[in-house]
């Protein structure tokens, strides 16, 4: 990645070296992909159906968390008033519960980042897509994204793109 960003960049000085009679006739541009990922209202509609999807198995495990919550606070409480096999048995279904909601904590965790990840996939070809159209309908001969130190207004072309994704929604 690096190589290329340098690539890029030696291009770009070249292209400034071409002379001024050149440099008039070239249209660069600068996207900052990261606000657009952040705002783009593809990834609004990600996050809510991602919520949704993950919703139903996050409240199970919050109720699990409760129930074992409650099964040590009776611990705790009635422990002295059982029989040593009952506080056996209870202190052993508590360690289970917890084993159990520590792995289902693990694979909620899994599922997740894999879907997140998936969604965020989608979302980032869909706004190179649009980089891309912009940037190929507006004639421009080079469009950057990482790797810039420095992006005048001039050529920064972050809000037209996004302006381009909200008409795809």
């Amino acid at each position: 990645m690096k190589f290329l960003s340098n690539i890029v960049m030696a291009s770009v000085l070249m292209l400034a070296l071409a002379g001024a009679a050149h440099a008039a006739e070239i249209k660069i541009g600068f996207v900052n992909v990261a606000i657009i990922l952040e705002k783009a209202p593809q990834a609004e509609s990600a996050k809510i159906a991602l919520e949704k999807e993950f919703s139903p198995r996050n409240k199970r495990l919050i109720a699990s968390q409760k129930e074992i919550k409650k099964l040590d606070e009776k611990m705790a409480r009635d422990a002295k008033l059982m029989s040593q096999a009952e506080a056996r048995r209870l202190q052993r279904d508590v360690l289970e519960k917890k084993r159990a909601l520590k792995r289902d904590q693990e694979e909620f965790r899994e599922d997740f980042n894999l879907r997140r990840n998936e969604e965020l996939a989608k979302l980032q070809r869909l706004v190179f897509e649009a980089i891309k159209g912009f940037s190929e309908a507006e004639k421009y001969d080079l469009v950057l994204h990482d790797g810039v130190v420095f992006a005048s207004d001039a050529v920064d072309i972050t809000n037209k793109v996004k302006q381009r994704l909200a008409a795809i929604k």
